[in-house]
């Protein structure tokens, strides 16, 4: 039997890929051709693309030479509509959902790659039987902080937060001022230090967006010597990581909505390297964190400020870590998640579509 031929239309171009393309399918690749597939990359924007206009794609040419198409993390009519196209002519589908609930295209697909149990559940009951969970495998296991320092925090020699981000903030959520003994490094969306032009830019930016009596406050966080932000990068978010004492992952509840779909990666980034972390609780936090055990939920300010002064002792911070690192690894694996990818590729080869089951 010939292997399984599948093609894979991207959201990034895989030159330039964000995070969630290399974590749900170049990582994935090697694992797919050892497990037999002849997996390779159909279609990838110039830009990252949500809701791209497949309309130009070759539809016949896609059927011809694949048995399976993943459509990861891109929706729209244009997109929709080549999913029906392609299942029309005999070749099944594939969505890898992460962020939203998309009832029809996990509808119109053979099958769906859903990054936590919370977000399939959001879900119509008659279409959760088609989706299958495949978390964000974690990336480099091996790098992890080194065994925790004596320190307990002072004014002089203050411990390390870290809180990795997709976006920018300009305030801290929750905390928005760490105690005097603590520092926190923010790594996310933020243009580069040497770049003073951008930096300038995006100062003023956020306190345009601010209301007047907001501004003040915005610019005392942002020119606070306890916060400093860095631009993400791929490798360098481990050297960040591995710097640390805490991880942190405050969520202000005003925007805590959009965070109900996420999935576990900011934790278990954080938790794989043997960070202790506290985080505001979310759906998909819930199913990982034994509270102080191998990590701590917060809620209001005054939670934050108990479980980071806890955190003070160098043995909680090393236990807490090392139970963390343990709690993770295994489960959410890039060979773990790798399989689970295999299976929800297996189940929509096997399925037979309505029209040809009735």
């Amino acid at each position: 039997m010939s292997a399984a031929r599948v093609g894979f239309i991207l959201l990034s171009n895989r030159h330039q890929s964000l995070p969630s393309t290399r974590i749900s399918v170049l990582n994935m690749l090697p694992y797919l051709r050892d497990a037999g597939f002849a997996a390779e990359i159909a279609y990838e924007p110039a830009q990252p693309n949500h809701t791209p206009d497949l309309s130009g794609l070759d539809l016949r040419a896609l059927a011809a030479r694949y048995d399976l198409v993943y459509f990861q993390k891109v929706h729209g009519s244009s997109v929709l509509q080549a999913v029906r196209t392609l299942e029309h002519a005999g070749v099944r589908t594939v969505f890898g959902l992460c962020d939203w609930v998309t009832p029809d295209m996990v509808e119109a697909t053979s099958a769906t790659a859903v990054v936590t149990e919370h977000l399939r559940m959001l879900h119509p009951v008659p279409l959760r039987s088609k989706m299958h969970v495949v978390h964000d495998g974690i990336e480099q296991p091996a790098r992890r902080r080194p065994p925790a320092s004596d320190n307990p925090g002072s004014r002089r020699r203050p411990l390390r937060a870290v809180l990795v981000t997709s976006s920018a903030p300009a305030i801290l959520p929750i905390l928005a001022r760490p105690p005097e003994w603590l520092r926190v490094r923010i790594v996310g969306a933020y243009p580069a230090p040497a770049w003073r032009g951008s930096r300038l830019r995006w100062v003023r930016e956020q306190l345009a967006v601010r209301p007047a009596g907001e501004r003040l406050a915005t610019l005392s966080s942002i020119l606070d010597r306890r916060i400093e932000r860095v631009p993400w990068h791929p490798t360098g978010v481990y050297d960040q990581l591995e710097q640390a004492d805490i991880g942190v992952i405050p969520i202000d509840m005003e925007h805590a909505a959009a965070w109900q779909q996420k999935s576990e990666n900011r934790l278990t980034l954080k938790m794989a390297a043997g960070l202790p972390v506290i985080t505001t609780p979310i759906p998909a936090y819930e199913a990982v964190v034994e509270h102080g055990r191998n990590a701590f939920f917060a809620h209001g300010r005054a939670d934050w400020l108990q479980h980071l002064e806890a955190l003070r002792d160098p043995a909680l911070r090393q236990a807490v870590g090392e139970r963390a690192r343990a709690a993770v690894l295994p489960r959410f694996s890039k060979e773990a998640q790798a399989q689970a990818l295999i299976a929800t590729l297996q189940a929509a080869l096997a399925r037979v579509p309505a029209e040809a089951a009735g």
